[in-house]
């Protein structure tokens, strides 16, 4: 059995993209959990899942991986 079968896809679904873009604007867990209706301890272990799937440690790195994203690749000069 393979990592990917056992624990499913290692990229964030849906729903998890909008947590990570909500966290990356600088919004707190609470206002995370207003946002999308639902409450601080789920977007806790949305954070917790997506961390792992991402091989991530925190919210800085979090972000910072959203927007190395979100800007797209750079070409070289």
């Amino acid at each position: 059995m393979f990592a990917n079968e056992r624990y499913g896809p290692r990229t964030p679904n849906q729903r998890e993209h909008r947590v990570i873009e909500l966290v990356a604007q600088g919004l707190k867990n609470r206002d995370v959990a207003d946002a999308i209706g639902t409450t601080e301890h789920v977007v806790k272990n949305y954070l917790r899942v997506i961390y792992d799937k991402l091989g991530l440690w925190n919210r800085v790195e979090l972000a910072l991986w959203y927007e190395s994203r979100r800007q797209g690749p750079t070409l070289p000069a």
